[in-house]
């Protein structure tokens, strides 16, 4: 193993000069591909995605350099292991042609696939295993030539699921979970913040595209729901005017989502363009990544990237190994290396890098250098899939699918810094953490997760200016109907008083005097006594109120209804007290189910940072019920009234009568809509306003015009005055019942006393 370790680290020494050119070299021409060589007896070929764009208009011949470092065995048997690398440029046409390179003196029927063009000085030795390559479409392409010759290959970033089917890729391998065990992780993410909508952002391709589809099975499957899914065409990291549009599509739908987490499972080059815009837009969403750009440092260097969000990520699990980061940290800074110091002169760029950038940039290397060399030990494809061992806490071994054991880390993206080698520093993974504790529902953590906080209870304070105002017209219409009832006890035997039911005025004056106390559990804290009480009493108290206008509208018009007969079915209902009892009743038989089954109760809304205490009605049903008979009872007087404005009506009592019960009807109907669309503590202020509304509109419209003429208008409060004027009324209106004398009307003073207005 520790052959196989130092020859290795040869290898991405080579990686790492072909890394340095890529700056300043394109990705391939026509006719060449961009190559780093070694010999060796032993070659091991390797597929790197250098470059992110293909450049075929110009042609570069292959680069070589001779780098190696002789590997002794426990046997001092001295071995060379050399390596053929090429940039594929994340490109599935480039890395078919490095493949077939890399086979051609293989001995079996495909060699005849290559190009006659393709010749090279350097020598043909077999090469025995292919590393590469990172992205999961260009590794399905290079997989199945691979398998016609037997050659392993082994991926460090292709986490696509259809790469486990050995059926089809017999011979790939990777270091890295598949997505399946990503989805999975990235499930258990959503579901441990409790979020409960999410939105997906995929791309059409094969790591894209699968990816997308596993984590919408997962989450349909844990009841998460998915706002909208995205696949992003190919094109899409062109950045031209498609993509533009396509882009345009996609943050509109972003800022209008109430998706907690926006989950993007896609490559970086696509990523990037997304986050430029959140940042330009402000976005600032929670972004969930994949391990595709978890780490990318172009993304992390975006300027101003703290606007987009918050980005929590998947890394595939890596240890640090012991010594090996030194090693490679050494290489720029020994002067051993002519190869090296070289290019540090040519390209100068190198040579300013700090140490601590340096270091952290790699880092990433070393812990796939590690991945990838323990897996490199066996020459056979049988033995590679056979390996089992453990390194630095990590057991490394391959499932019958080819995966291996290693599973995700998550990472949490620090927004107070702006390049890529501080976010590497403040990465932290899982088994670096202490053990996260939940804040429970009554709590939240802060931002930096190390602290849980009480949440702010929400209600309707005592001190909100709404609460203060719609206290004191409660108090206000409470110290009125206490007024009203002092001045109709004072003057309870005058005609003004016996016009509005006599008795049954006080029954009345009662029902609104605890419509407005009732208001009063609508504010302030909610308890379970006022959550049942508020409501369903409400609806007792106002069907008693306008129990006793009907009864008394009924009075009137069976008083100067004069050609009815003794047996009629209106004058039988000309019983005051039986019509309250009926009326009222009905809505009582209505309320008190709704009480006893499913009450109105005291219910706890958790948001983020915030709970919002406010009352449940319970049974919607019952709820409903109880406003509806209320408005039809304010329909019937409404009717009646209207009716009885023909008659004989010194106290303009219709009117009055007709436009409380309008004020009424409008109010619960307004009330409706507002209430089923307002969210938050103030719905419990609407259901007081309407209250008080629906109260004073009686209180204002029908009884206060009597305490008017109680108090100021004396001279029409006496039955001469009402008898007066309905003779007028019936000589001017020419009515059949025209009557010179007064007397001649049977019964008539005790019409006037009970039933006059």
């Amino acid at each position: 193993m520790l052959l196989c370790c130092l020859c290795v680290s040869t290898m991405f020494l080579s990686w790492l000069f072909v890394s340095v050119m890529s700056v300043f070299h394109s990705c391939s021409g026509e006719h060449g591909l961009l190559r780093a060589y070694s010999p060796g007896d032993i070659i091991i070929g390797g597929l790197f995605p250098i470059h992110l764009k293909t450049n075929r208009t110009t042609a570069n011949g292959p680069i070589s350099c001779s780098v190696n470092k002789p590997a002794h065995s426990e046997d001092s048997t001295q071995l060379h292991i050399g390596y053929d690398i090429y940039d594929t440029c994340a490109d599935v046409g480039l890395a078919l042609r490095a493949t077939l390179q890399l086979l051609k003196n293989q001995s079996d029927p495909q060699r005849c696939l290559l190009p006659a063009n393709i010749n090279s000085a350097l020598p043909d030795p077999q090469t025995k295993v292919v590393i590469g390559e990172r992205y999961s479409e260009v590794s399905i392409a290079v997989a199945r030539v691979l398998a016609l010759s037997s050659v392993a290959q082994i991926s460090y970033g292709s986490t696509s699921e259809v790469l486990s089917q050995k059926l089809k890729f017999p011979t790939f391998l990777r270091t890295i979970s598949s997505d399946e065990y990503q989805t999975k992780a990235i499930a258990e993410l959503v579901n441990r913040f409790n979020w409960k909508t999410v939105a997906i952002v995929g791309s059409d391709d094969e790591y894209g595209k699968y990816g997308s589809d596993r984590l919408g099975e997962t989450f349909r499957r844990m009841d998460i729901c998915i706002e909208f899914t995205d696949i992003l065409p190919s094109y899409f990291f062109q950045n031209d005017s498609k993509s533009h549009t396509r882009l345009a599509t996609l943050v509109g739908k972003i800022s209008k989502s109430t998706a907690e987490a926006i989950i993007m499972f896609t490559k970086d080059s696509n990523v990037d363009i997304i986050m430029e815009a959140a940042i330009k837009f402000k976005l600032n969403r929670t972004w969930i990544a994949s391990d595709a750009w978890s780490t990318s440092p172009k993304v992390s260097a975006l300027p101003g990237i703290e606007l987009a969000g918050q980005v929590f990520g998947f890394i595939s699990r890596r240890n640090e190994v012991p010594g090996f980061k030194d090693y490679i940290i050494s290489m720029f800074n020994s002067t051993i290396n002519d190869i090296l110091e070289d290019y540090l002169v040519q390209f100068p760029l190198c040579s300013n890098w700090s140490e601590e950038s340096r270091e952290n940039d790699s880092i990433q290397v070393i812990v796939e250098a590690m991945l990838l060399c323990l897996c490199l030990f066996p020459q056979l494809l049988k033995e590679i899939q056979k390996v089992n061992f453990t390194v630095n806490s990590t057991h490394i071994f391959f499932d019958t699918n080819g995966d291996p054991s290693i599973g995700y880390d998550i990472v949490y993206w620090h927004m107070d810094i702006s390049t890529q080698h501080d976010l590497v520093q403040y990465v932290v993974t899982v088994y670096n953490c202490e053990e996260c504790q939940s804040c429970g529902l009554e709590k939240y953590s802060t931002q930096q997760r190390d602290e849980c906080l009480n949440k702010t209870v929400e209600f309707l304070y005592w001190t909100d200016p709404f609460i203060i105002i719609l206290s004191l017209l409660e108090v206000f219409g409470i110290i009125v109907t206490i007024v009203f009832t002092i001045l109709f006890t004072v003057y309870r035997r005058t005609p003004i008083v016996k016009a509005v039911g006599g008795y049954l005025c006080f029954l009345e004056l009662f029902s609104l005097l605890a419509c407005f106390s009732l208001t009063f559990t609508f504010t302030g804290r909610p308890t379970k006594v006022s959550c049942m009480v508020g409501l369903p009493f409400f609806g007792i108290a106002f069907s008693l109120c306008i129990s006793c206008i009907l009864a008394n509208l009924l009075q009137i018009l069976v008083g100067f209804s004069f050609e009815l007969n003794k047996g009629s079915w209106l004058k039988k209902l000309n019983q005051p007290l039986a019509v309250v009892t009926i009326v009222s009743g009905i809505q009582l038989a209505l309320c008190v189910p709704w009480l006893y089954y499913k009450p109105p109760f005291l219910d706890q809304e958790i948001l983020s940072l915030t709970i919002l205490l406010q009352c449940d009605k319970g049974s919607t049903k019952f709820f409903i019920a109880m406003l509806g008979y209320n408005a039809f009872l304010a329909l019937i007087c409404f009717m009646f009234a209207f009716k009885g404005k023909q008659l004989p009506d010194l106290y303009k009592n219709a009117n009055l009568i007709t436009i409380s019960m309008l004020l009424f009807l409008i109010i619960w109907i307004l009330f409706i809509p507002i209430y089923l669309n307002l969210v938050g503590k103030y719905k419990r202020a609407i259901e007081s306003a309407a209250i008080l509304i629906s109260s004073y509109s009686i209180l204002g419209c029908h009884l206060a015009p009597k305490c008017y003429i109680m108090l100021f208008r004396k001279e029409i409060n006496n039955e001469n005055a009402i008898t007066e004027y309905i003779r007028k009324h019936y000589e001017i209106t020419n009515s059949p019942l025209k009557i010179v004398n007064i007397t001649q009307i049977p019964n008539t003073q005790n019409i006037c006393p009970l039933s006059l207005w």
